[in-house]
């Protein structure tokens, strides 16, 4: 199985930056592993999201898209699960 690339959008490296530095060294190896596996155990397709799955970090979501053909996984969030629902 070939291997994604794991990109970031400038709000969720802004979202990401906002966080304590124990909660990003959390969240970072959880977004790489996304790379060998976008779809891993766990993982949930968003509800009328149009493409978009989502992962659970301790209290935190990120949610994402898949692109299999790019064989690209675009991190579009990264929130408190209280906020990452919300458009």
């Amino acid at each position: 199985m070939a291997s994604y690339d794991v990109a970031l959008t400038a709000s969720a490296a802004k979202e990401l930056k906002k966080l304590p530095a124990q909660l990003i060294a959390r969240i970072v190896p959880r977004l790489e592993s996304l790379a060998a596996n976008p779809r891993p155990p766990g993982c949930k397709k968003m509800q009328g999201g149009d493409r978009e799955w989502r992962i659970r970090i301790g209290d935190y979501r990120a949610v994402y898209t898949v692109d299999d053909t790019k064989l690209l996984v675009e991190v579009t969030r990264i929130r408190h699960r209280s906020g990452v629902y919300e458009r």
